[in-house]
Parts: structure tokens; sequence; C-alpha cells
């Protein structure tokens, strides 16, 4: 028999601020934490804009990818130590490796097995970790790993950690892609010109039930079902007919045992680039009734958080279930017609507790998690 996989604890760090309630409050609220950035010279460059935590500070002995983290931690408090841990993100502390002398070239400053000693060692855990680099599916698939290894019973215990920052390093590669809008981000609407960067991280803490009921935790939600899969269409582009996301969506719903229709509420992808924004649109038509199911996009409000973004959508998505509530999309004004009946403008109560977050990447990889509620 298969272990239930819990989700027992969440923290976030957002340009909305510090904590899941933050983040559902900044939404709900319509806010916007795009801003023209300052943090680097743009002028040259293909977009101005971006999700910047502006309490992030970097400083010779601290980079941006280490504080952030430190402010994830801190929200979190202790966890025990045998708990096994996995991280997701995309760069770790790349852009400063032209700052660093070759003897620093292996700290934990630039690389992303250095971000997982730092982790480890920071929650005294005794596992070193393992980082997930999937693109922009990264914290998805990772929660998907630490799911896989309770439900198969090889750990009681997973901590999973995403982070990314908006550095010039990352923010000059996007430019020249092409993909950056010149103003706020639109997902899923017909005016839509591209995505804005953003920098996030979360923490997602995951237990079968016989560690919640040893710790006497509360079960608030539960991973039920992920898939993964990939279209390999082309090196940046999702594939137009979403067949890779629908494969990995199909997936998910298989293993939690029903049909994409009984999926009240969908946190979607939603970059707010022409293509990949189309993509999505074809899959979600062709696997929901749009009169059913409701969904939207979070990164008009906070940005693409690359390696975080799937991981702070699942602790939205948690967040979601507890209040009975969808948040709207930020920045969609007019929608594609085939977004207007489902693509929120406004929150809307749920009809249910059964949430799908997806999340596709470069390379054409495609990750998909099925999160319900605890009766």
């Amino acid at each position: 028999m298969t272990a239930e996989v819990f989700i027992t604890q969440t923290a976030t760090v957002t340009p909305l601020g510090e904590g899941p309630d933050a983040l559902f409050a900044g939404l709900m609220e319509n806010r916007s934490g795009i801003c023209k950035i300052t943090r680097f010279d743009t002028e040259k460059l293909a977009g101005s804009f971006g999700g910047i935590i502006h309490s992030l500070d970097e400083s010779d002995d601290k980079p941006l990818i280490l504080g952030l983290t430190d402010m994830l931690l801190d929200q979190f408090g202790p966890v025990e130590a045998d708990t096994r841990l996995i991280v997701a993100s995309t760069k770790a502390g790349i852009e400063n490796m032209a700052k660093l002398s070759i003897p620093d070239m292996v700290s934990e400053k630039i690389f992303l097995s250095g971000l997982t000693d730092y982790i480890s060692r920071k929650l005294k855990l005794k596992d070193a970790g393992i980082n997930i680099n999937a693109a922009c599916a990264s914290a998805t698939i990772a929660i998907a790993k630490g799911a896989a290894l309770i439900r198969a019973g090889a750990a009681d215990t997973v901590l999973v950690c995403c982070m990314d920052v908006v550095s010039r390093f990352v923010f000059t590669g996007f430019s020249a892609l092409g993909a950056m809008s010149r103003e706020p981000a639109r997902p899923f609407d017909r005016h839509r010109n591209g995505l804005n960067l953003g920098e996030g991280a979360a923490a997602v803490l995951l237990m079968n039930q016989k560690k919640t009921e040893e710790l006497k935790i509360q079960q608030p939600a539960k991973i039920s079902g992920w898939g993964i899969a990939g279209d390999a269409g082309h090196l940046t582009a999702p594939a137009r007919n979403g067949s890779g996301l629908k494969k990995a969506i199909k997936a998910a719903c298989r293993m939690a045992g029903i049909d994409p229709v009984d999926i009240c509420a969908v946190s979607t992808h939603g970059t707010g680039t022409v293509y990949n924004d189309a993509m999505e649109l074809e899959v979600l038509n062709s696997l929901f009734d749009p009169d059913k199911t409701a969904a939207s996009s979070i990164k008009g409000a906070i940005g693409h958080t690359l390696g975080a973004a799937g991981g702070i959508e699942t602790v939205l998505c948690v967040k979601m279930i507890e209040k009975g509530t969808m948040v709207p999309t930020k920045g969609l004004r007019t929608p594609e017609k085939t977004a207007e009946k489902m693509i929120l403008r406004e929150p809307k109560i749920m009809t249910g507790s059964r949430i799908l977050t997806i999340n596709s990447g470069f390379g054409g990889i495609n990750a998909a998690l099925l999160i319900e509620g605890v009766p």
C-alpha cells in the first residue's frame, strides 16, 4: 500500500511580501510587485520591469541567493534532522562568478551544490540534499520527487526549497531571447507581448501520515498525483498543441484516480508570452469545461520566478484551498477569446478543494501537481 503525501508546512518570499498570507492577500487585492528595475542598468536590454524583493540586499559576504534563502528559512523554524532535502534553483549564484577569485569558485556563492549544502548546514540536516534543475518546471518536479520518495516509503519527511533571483546575468539572457515585455506582463491577454522576470522562494514540508500523527501535525492538504512529460518540440518554445503538458496532466489524474473534469481550479504557468499562453489555453480548453473549472496566473503580479515558480504556486494552492477562493490574474484586461470563460479577472469562490498546478520550461519539459484539501 502506497503512503499518502501531506503538505504540513509552507513558507514563501515574493515581491508581495513574506509568507503565504502576504502572497494571498496581495493577489486578492490586485496588487503588483512588478516595478522598474534599479538593481542594474537595463537601458540596452529588451525590458526594464521585474518582480523585485526590495528588502533583499546584496553584500560581498551575502550574495542575493543566500540572502533570499535566509529570508525563507527564517520563517520556517526547526526541521527534524533526518528530513530529506530537495532544492530547486535554475541559476543559484551564477552571477557571482565574475566577482570571485579562483579559490572561491567552489563556494556556495556560485554553484547549485553549494546552495543545497548551505541549506542543509543552516537547518542541521543529515542529508546534504540534491538540486533539481529542470528549467521553469524545476520546483514542480522537485515537489513531485519528494512526494514520490514518501509514496514509495523511502522517506517519512521531505523538505523542498526553491529559489531564484533577478540578476543582470539572467535578465540579459532573457532579453537576448526576445521573450521579455517592455511593460508589466499581461498573461492570457490578447495584447500580451512577453514576460517579466521575478524573484522569490518557497519551502514545502512533505510528510507521510505516520509522521504527522507522531508529531501531532495538522494535515491541511495533500498531493494526490503528479505527472512529468516532455514534448521536445523546440529549444525554448513549447509544442503548439501542448502534447507534453497534456500527458503530464493526464498522468497526475491517473495517479489520483480522477478525471480532469473533477478538478475545480488550475494554477497555470501563464507567463504572458504569446506562445506559452496560447499552448496552455489549447490544453485547458481540450481537457476542462470552462463552465466548471476556473484558472488563473500569478506571474502578472510577481513575475516569472523561474526555478521557484512551481513552489510558490504550490504554496498558494494550499492557501486557496484553505480560503476556498481562487485568486485573479493580474494584468489581464482583454482576454483571448479562448480565455474569456476560464481565466479569472476577479476572485472566485471555489466549487471544490482539488487544484491542479502546472509548469512548463525550456526544452519542452512539463510538470503537473494535483493538490487536494484534507477533510
